[in-house]
């Protein structure tokens, strides 16, 4: 009688794999929802079809712009993001992916020759690469758990990543005969962070890189019971390389327990690769420090400062160091306004950056030859982030009445021409209703600035029931982003209805 358990075994085998290729095949990427409106009013079905433009990026020789748009499935119930490329001047527009995994901090490889994102298409967050127009996709890193966020050095030799180190299991220690169970020993803050258990600590690694793979990681925090990024909002902007690929730059708060949960002083550090040393860089100032950021000529490394401990909506500044003599710069004294996702030029002789005022998000220049600050463009809307294009900027723009979409700023005169038309179908079948800024007098004499959205269709010789919305905060002001939770727009509906 022959053996019947291998054969039963392999065939059991082959069922599986049928039975998973099967689940492959079904799955359906998430892309441009069609819907049907009744009416040409916002409603939540339409607030959830737009297209989610985000993460511009602009190839080193200037001449194409990457970045992806998120589309959400309801049915489905989760969201998905893919990748599109297009020219400086918004011509030539290509999907480059269509996948049901998605792909994440998207950027160029310093020579231009490929895309380097993340991807859970092998089962978890790995770097992957590809070549610009989305073919020959590779995966390049196999790191145990996956990682959150990379970087390449200027040099291509190396790649800084990010990822989930796990802390200490106090519970499965006392309780070895319970492997499986869920509990925890807390015994100390910080211990959780709004709606996440703090189980690990996010830690900056650097690794060798060929084109092919990368290997060698080493953990440039390691043994140290520290965030970096900071959590929870903390990204790879808060992490950088020196321009010639010699230093890591990184936030971190370096302080544990109580301490840690009270204080807002994290700090800039630099990891100097040969030695293995740190430094502080901005020792001494006792608010937030983020968001390090090198000067393409190496002499200069700037980043986002905050003055007060404790106290987490601060102003936020920018200060600027000489890497060669140390000295620190607060290059925005007497500017009276916050700062954030700045951009060098090519030169490294001034700084973009955006900024918060009355109402809107506009993009400045920062001159570091005569410490000037120029005002580059107006308009109600809001300037998100931008990334240099030669005499350009590739800047993500929002309103009340329009999700992000691509700009090109010209510097010399902050003209702007839209790039993107993402959502220009959806939009056309909506009637958003006018914006319009209203500065009142307060009852202690003060002067106020509101924002007064009209219904769609507004008719002057009819009355219509209004809704108040006061901001909270007091980190982010009243700006015109279009929001996807409180949206304006939506809101006009249940004022209209009412």
């Amino acid at each position: 009688m022959k053996p019947i358990l291998p054969i039963l075994f392999l065939a059991i085998i082959f069922a599986g794999y049928q039975q998973t290729t099967a689940q492959e095949k079904k799955c359906t990427p998430i892309g441009k929802l069609e819907i049907t409106l009744e009416n040409d009013l916002m409603t939540p079905e339409a607030l959830w079809a737009f297209g989610r433009v985000s993460g511009q990026e602009v190839s080193p020789d200037g001449k194409t712009v990457l970045y992806g748009v998120t589309y959400y499935s309801i049915e489905q119930n989760k969201g998905n993001r893919d990748l599109y490329t297009m020219d400086v001047d918004g011509n030539n527009l290509k999907q480059i992916t269509k996948t049901c995994k998605g792909e994440y901090n998207a950027v160029w490889r310093p020579d231009g020759k490929k895309i380097g994102f993340i991807t859970a298409e092998s089962g978890s967050a790995q770097l992957w690469e590809m070549n610009p127009d989305g073919s020959n996709r590779k995966q390049i890193s196999e790191i145990e758990g996956g990682i959150t966020g990379f970087k390449y050095a200027p040099d291509q030799s190396k790649i800084l990543f990010t990822k989930e180190v796990p802390k200490e299991n106090k519970f499965a220690a006392l309780y070895e005969g319970l492997p499986k169970a869920t509990g925890r020993v807390i015994d100390d803050l910080m211990y959780r962070h709004w709606d996440e258990w703090v189980d690990t600590y996010s830690h900056v690694f650097v690794a060798d890189y060929d084109g092919k793979k990368i290997w060698d990681a080493k953990d440039i925090l390691e043994g140290e019971p520290y965030q970096a990024p900071l959590k929870p909002f903390g990204g790879i902007e808060q992490v950088d390389w020196s321009a010639d690929s010699k230093a890591i730059a990184y936030t971190c708060k370096k302080l544990t327990g109580k301490d840690a949960t009270l204080s807002t002083n994290s700090d800039i550090y630099l990891y100097h690769l040969e030695s293995g040393k740190t430094e502080n860089l901005s020792e001494g100032n006792m608010g937030f420090d983020v968001a390090p950021l090198f000067s393409p000529d190496g002499t200069y490394v700037l980043w986002e400062s905050m003055e007060r401990d404790g106290y987490e909506s601060d102003q936020n500044r920018l200060f600027l160091m000489n890497l060669d003599t140390k000295e620190l710069t607060y290059a925005t004294e007497g500017f009276d306004q916050n700062v954030g996702g700045m951009v060098w030029s090519a030169d490294s002789k001034a700084i973009y950056f955006v900024s918060d005022w009355h109402g809107t998000f506009q993009v400045y220049r920062y001159n570091i030859n005569d410490k000037s600050i120029d005002k580059l463009t107006e308009g109600m809307h809001d300037y998100k982030s931008i990334a240099l294009a030669g005499d350009k900027l590739i800047a993500a723009r929002s309103s009340m009445s329009m999700p992000t979409e691509l700009y090109a700023v010209t510097i010399s005169d902050g003209e702007a021409q839209q790039l993107t038309f993402t959502n220009k179908d959806l939009l056309g079948k909506l009637t958003m209703g006018k914006v319009e800024e209203r500065w009142m007098k307060t009852e202690d004499g003060e002067d106020m600035l509101t924002m007064i959205i009209y219904p769609p269709h507004f008719d002057p010789d009819k009355k219509y029931p209004a809704l108040l919305y006061c901001k909270g905060g007091p980190q982010g002001p009243l700006s015109q982003n279009f929001h996807y939770r409180w949206n304006y727009s939506l809101w006009q509906l249940t004022a209209t209805l009412l």
